[in-house]
C-alpha cells in the first residue's frame, strides 16, 4: 500500500488507530508522564504527522481525552493540552513538509509541550515557571528523541522517500 496516497476511509482509520495507540500508551505510562519529569512517552507520537499531516488534529485531540481522563488538572490542562498538542504535531507537519531531517521533529516535541504546559501548570501548581519548565524539558527532551527515531523507522518500513 501507498502510505502517501490513503483514501478518506484509510485517513479516518488510520486516525482512529494512532488516537488509541496515543491513550494508551498514556495510559501504560502515566506512573511517570504527571510527576515532577513529565516523560510522556506517548508525545513521541506527535513525530507521526511528519509523514502524515491529516494527524495533526487527532493527535491534538488526543492530549485532550488524555488529560480529560488521566490528568485530573482541570479545564485549562484539558483545553491546553490539547492546543499544545495541535501546535506540536502542526510544527512536525510542517517539517515534514519542508522535508526537514526528521532528527528536527525532537525539537517541537522537546520544547512546545514543555514550555506551553508551564504557562499554566506553574499557575495551578503554584511552582516557578522556569523551575517547571526546566524539569519537564528533561522528560521532553526523551519523547523529542523517541518521536525523531520513529519517524526514521515508519520511513524505513514503508520504504518513502527521504
Amino acid at each position: 500500500m501507498d502510505m502517501k496516497k490513503l483514501s478518506g476511509t484509510q485517513k479516518l482509520t488510520v486516525s482512529g488507530v494512532v488516537m488509541a495507540l496515543y491513550i494508551v500508551v498514556m495510559y501504560l505510562t502515566q506512573s511517570f508522564a504527571f510527576g515532577q519529569y513529565q516523560v510522556r512517552i506517548a508525545t513521541a507520537i506527535y513525530a507521526c504527522a511528519y509523514l502524515f499531516p491529516f494527524l495533526v488534529l487527532p493527535l491534538g485531540l488526543s492530549n485532550l481525552l488524555a488529560n480529560m481522563l488521566m490528568g485530573g488538572l482541570g479545564f485549562f490542562d484539558i483545553v491546553g493540552g490539547g492546543a499544545v498538542g495541535v501546535l506540536t504535531a502542526l510544527c512536525c507537519a510542517l517539517l515534514g513538509k519542508k522535508k526537514a531531517s526528521p532528527w528536527w521533529t525532537a525539537l517541537p516535541i522537546t520544547l512546545i509541550p514543555a514550555l506551553g504546559v508551564s504557562l499554566w501548570l506553574s499557575g495551578l501548581l503554584g511552582v516557578p515557571y522556569w523551575t517547571l519548565a526546566a524539569s519537564l524539558l528533561v522528560g521532553q527532551a526523551i519523547c523529542g528523541g523517541v518521536g525523531a527515531l520513529l519517524v526514521k523507522a515508519l520511513k524505513k518500513a514503508w520504504r518513502m522517500e527521504a
